[in-house]
């Protein structure tokens, strides 16, 4: 079992910054991918950014690509999401996500088993 633990939302300006982390604590050996999502009202959970775990590769929304950077501590088990230029369509709740699945080798957004219980970012323009 995993438990991830999300933290450093909140409010921001837009065009501002802010870094959102994620502590991994169990059986974290057995991960192969971590991403964030985010769901704002009203619509359906979007993925956002996704780390490879051992080989470190990402890959983002088109929609914040340029903007977020997702990146990881192996040493302190912990998934960051450096959000920058936010723009208030960024207003969402944050979930991290773990995948014990090979599978998300291949798959963007699928086969993330393991849930954090989000944390709240709110842009105003």
């Amino acid at each position: 079992q995993v438990q991830l633990v999300e933290s450093g939302g909140g409010l921001v300006h837009a065009g501002g910054s802010l870094r959102l982390s994620c502590g991994a604590y169990g059986y974290t050996d057995a991960l192969y991918c971590m991403g964030w999502f985010r769901q704002a009202p009203g619509r359906e959970r979007e993925g956002v950014a996704r780390i490879v775990i051992d080989s470190g590769s990402t890959y983002y929304a088109d929609s914040v690509k340029g903007r977020f950077t997702i990146s990881q501590d192996n040493v302190k088990n912990t998934l960051y999401l450096q959000i920058g230029s936010v723009k208030p369509e960024d207003t969402a709740m944050y979930y991290c996500a773990a995948s014990a699945d090979w599978r998300c080798y291949s798959s963007l957004w699928n086969h993330f088993g393991y849930w954090g219980q989000g944390t709240q970012v709110n842009v105003s323009s």
